[in-house]
C-alpha cells in the first residue's frame, strides 16, 4: 500500500498513515473540469508507476515526494522500490484509437465511504490548518468519469474542403505554383451537443515523403479552420494531412491525396526572365556569324 507520514488525512485513526490526502492533480481542465478541486482527494490502496516515455498514459493524481509503497503490517527490511512522485495513485490512458481507460489502486476512492464519512468532522490534511467540509473524491470521480466516457474532450472533423483561390469546386489535380485554399470544421462534444472547438494550434501539412508546406490554420471561432498557400514547385502525389494531438483531447488524423502536375508545354511564358542570358547568347552568336560571313566574303 501507499504510505505517507507527512501528507496523510488527520482523520485517519488507524495510525499507519495509509489514508492519503492527495492534491497533486494534473493541470488539465479537459480531464478534471474547469472548476478547481479545492479539497484533498482521499486515497487508500496500492500505487503504480507509469513510463515517462509513454505519451499515451497521463498521471492524474500523483503521490507526494514523501510517499512510498510498502506493507504497513510488516517491517521494512530494505528500501522500498517505489517512492516519491514516481508513484501514481490514479492514471488515465488514451489509446491510439482514442479508447480511454482509468487505472486506480483504490476501490474506496470511488465509494460513498470517503465522500460521506467525514461530513461531520470535515477533512484536513496533515500540516495544514485549513479544514474542508468534505473530501474532493466526489468531484474528482465525477469529472474523470466524464472524460473517460467521452462526455468531454471528444473532437470530430467534418467538411474537409480544398480548391483553387477564387473557385469553389474541388479539382482532381493541381498545377505547380497554384494558389489554393484548404478548410475543415472541428467540433467538440460538450456532453449534450457539438460545439465549435476553438484553438490556435491546428496545423496543415502539404506532404510528399516530408512536409513541403506547414501552415497554422486560422479560425473564425465558429468551428471553421482555414488557410491558403501556394503549391510548391515540385510535382508528384501530395497529401493534405492534419494530425492534431492535444492533452486530454481525442486525436484527429485525416488525409486527402491529390496529384500535382508540372506546366504543360503551352502554359509556360513566351519569354522566361531566367532564360534571358541564353536568349542573348543565341542572338549574339547569330549576329557574330553574320558579321563574320560578310567580312569573309567581301573583304579584299
Amino acid at each position: 500500500m501507499v504510505i505517507d507520514h507527512i501528507n496523510y488525512a488527520v482523520t485517519d485513526v488507524d495510525g499507519d498513515h495509509t489514508l492519503i490526502a492527495g492534491d497533486d492533480l494534473i493541470q488539465s481542465d479537459v480531464i478534471l473540469g474547469s472548476k478547481k478541486i479545492e479539497a484533498p482527494v482521499l486515497f487508500r490502496g496500492i500505487g503504480h508507476t507509469a513510463n515517462p516515455s509513454n505519451s499515451l498514459v497521463l498521471k492524474v493524481l500523483s503521490a507526494s515526494p514523501s510517499a512510498y509503497s510498502a506493507n504497513p503490517k510488516t517491517k521494512l527490511a530494505s528500501p522500498p522500490s517505489l517512492t516519491g512522485s514516481a508513484i501514481s495513485l490514479v492514471s488515465v490512458m488514451q489509446a491510439r484509437n482514442n479508447a480511454r481507460v482509468l487505472i486506480s489502486g483504490s476501490l474506496d476512492l470511488f465509494s460513498n465511504l470517503f465522500s460521506n464519512r467525514f461530513l461531520k468532522s470535515g477533512v484536513q490534511k496533515a500540516g495544514s490548518k485549513k479544514r474542508h467540509e468534505r473530501a474532493g473524491n466526489e468531484q474528482f470521480v465525477t469529472e474523470t468519469s466524464k472524460w473517460v466516457f467521452h462526455e468531454r474532450g471528444h473532437l470530430k472533423a467534418i467538411n474537409v474542403k480544398h480548391h483553387k483561390v477564387g473557385e469553389t469546386n474541388e479539382p482532381g489535380m493541381y498545377r505547380i505554383n497554384d494558389d489554393l485554399e484548404y478548410s475543415v470544421e472541428i467540433y467538440e462534444w460538450s456532453g449534450t451537443s457539438w460545439k465549435p472547438y476553438v484553438a490556435d494550434d491546428v496545423q496543415l501539412q502539404f506532404f510528399m515523403m516530408s512536409p513541403y508546406v506547414l501552415k497554422t490554420m486560422s479560425t473564425d471561432k465558429k468551428g471553421l479552420y482555414s488557410t491558403s498557400f501556394k503549391v510548391p514547385d515540385v510535382y508528384g502525389v501530395f497529401q493534405f494531412k492534419v494530425e492534431y494531438q492535444r492533452l486530454g483531447y481525442t486525436g484527429l488524423s485525416f488525409t486527402k491525396q491529390i496529384p500535382v502536375r508540372p506546366y504543360r508545354h503551352n502554359e509556360y511564358e513566351r519569354f522566361i526572365t531566367s532564360a534571358y542570358p541564353y536568349y542573348t547568347a543565341s542572338f549574339s552568336t547569330m549576329g557574330a556569324f553574320f558579321i563574320f560571313s560578310f567580312v569573309y566574303l567581301y573583304h579584299k
